[in-house]
């Protein structure tokens, strides 16, 4: 809790009986004990913790067994699709392709599923994101778009221990993991979990990201906030902030991403599951000219356990989704950037940090043979992630306008990305 390595999945507040709260959320979001833990409840949170371990081959070999294929860094597969849901309303709602939404409402009509657990904006507290049971096709479609914000999905665990039916639960990689753990001791918290779906990871964001974009806009108190979406509109959408006082602010997505080197969660540096290794089915944005074009969003969507292949499947029979097949090499060219910051950055930063004699989180397997450039670059990444985070880069960012840093920040991004390109997939893959 002390480290940077807590990933706020939310574990730990879930299941320790009152004990263990999220002090600060619009802050810091770290957990902080409240009540006495014996020696049992100690084991249990320890257990579900995936801030200092995860063993991906161990938890590879539990959950999926032999699959049709593998790839150190899209993880297990059955297949690999290029798609979109065919529900227009779904689609439009959604971040890209509406996949994980669509999966949820047909698991949800044909019965398979009483409810899911998605992480959708309060509505007390709409500034906030909050875990939540749904139940119906509407209450899916609250919650669908990413949030950038930290997220704490599984405090929602006495919830789903307490729930009379079957459940589908979508998840961020560290929080999924954690669910995971939990099922291999077959833990009562998470025995109404049928399905693990989930979205690919970049990165998350600290809430101050959000009190300085308001401050660019000469807006103070952030509590003005009514509305708060992170991709609303056409894809790939926009950051929109509705006030109290009928103001609205829009950004452009990748223009708002000018936020992410100056509020970054430490720990999601160290994160190296892109995909969304462990879930059933995940899913995220298909980052290429060919569908970038087109509009309305397509998703690149990963099978992995048998039962998730034999969704898709059936979705696709049923007429529910577009799902063409997509082979491996493609797959990992198209989110390229993402497998060279997650799958090489990631190891490379966790390297750096041991050197530094702070504690690492361990995963049961490691990645090294970069490129010497690889490393030089990360040390300018670093670098920077460690300059912009300060309080006064972040001052010196708000007294410009969004809109000017967000095209300055995409067109650096894009000449850093040119010039960087042939280190970034140097022996990419292999």
């Amino acid at each position: 809790m002390k480290s940077e390595l807590c990933n706020r999945c939310g574990s730990c507040v879930g299941l320790s009986e009152g004990k263990i709260i999220f002090e600060n959320k619009e802050g810091k979001y770290l957990p902080k004990i409240i009540g006495d833990i014996d020696d049992t409840l100690a084991q249990r949170l320890w257990t579900a913790c995936t801030g200092q371990d995860f063993n991906f081959p161990h938890y590879r070999k539990v959950f999926f067994g032999e699959t049709k294929q593998f790839h150190t860094y899209t993880g297990p597969y059955e297949n690999i699709y290029i798609g979109h849901t065919n529900d227009e309303e779904v689609r439009r709602k959604a971040a890209s392709g509406g996949i994980l939404s669509s999966i949820l409402i047909y698991l949800l009509e044909k019965k398979l599923i009483d409810g899911a657990v998605v992480l959708r904006m309060s509505p007390t507290i709409p500034w906030l994101s909050e875990p939540h049971i749904a139940t119906t096709k509407e209450e899916i479609l609250e919650a669908a778009q990413s949030k950038y914000t930290i997220s704490s999905v599984n405090e929602i665990l006495p919830e789903v221990e307490n729930f009379k039916g079957n459940l589908a639960y979508v998840g961020l990689p560290p929080q999924v993991q954690s669910i995971r753990k939990l099922q291999e001791i077959n833990d009562p918290s998470v025995h109404a979990i049928k399905y693990i779906f989930g979205p690919f990871y970049g990165n998350t964001l600290y809430f101050s990201s959000i009190i300085s974009f308001l401050k660019s806009y000469k807006i103070k108190d952030y509590r003005q906030i009514e509305k708060l979406y992170f991709r609303h509109g056409e894809w790939p959408g926009n950051m929109r902030i509705e006030t109290k006082q009928g103001q609205v602010i829009e950004l452009k997505k990748f223009h708002a991403n000018y936020l992410i080197p100056f509020h970054v969660l430490r720990n999601s540096l160290y994160c190296t599951d892109f995909t969304n290794e462990f879930t059933d089915i995940s899913g995220g944005d298909a980052w290429s000219p060919v569908y970038e074009e087109r509009g309305k969003g397509f998703s690149m969507i990963l099978s992995r356990s048998k039962k998730g292949q034999e969704i898709i499947g059936n979705m696709v029979k049923d007429g529910w989704l577009i799902a063409d097949p997509l082979g491996e090499e493609e797959a990992i060219r198209m989110h390229s950037h993402g497998y060279d910051f997650k799958k090489r950055g990631s190891f490379i930063r966790i390297k750096f940090r041991k050197l530094m004699g702070k504690s690492i989180p361990d995963y049961g397997y490691s990645q090294s043979g970069f490129p010497i450039k690889r490393y030089i670059m990360e040390m300018i990444i670093s670098g920077m992630f460690l300059i912009l985070s300060t309080s006064l880069a972040r001052w010196i960012v708000e007294q410009f306008s969004p809109s000017f840093i967000g095209k300055f920040f995409e067109k650096a991004r894009t000449s850093w990305k040119n010039s960087t390109k042939k280190v970034k997939q140097q022996n990419l893959g292999q």
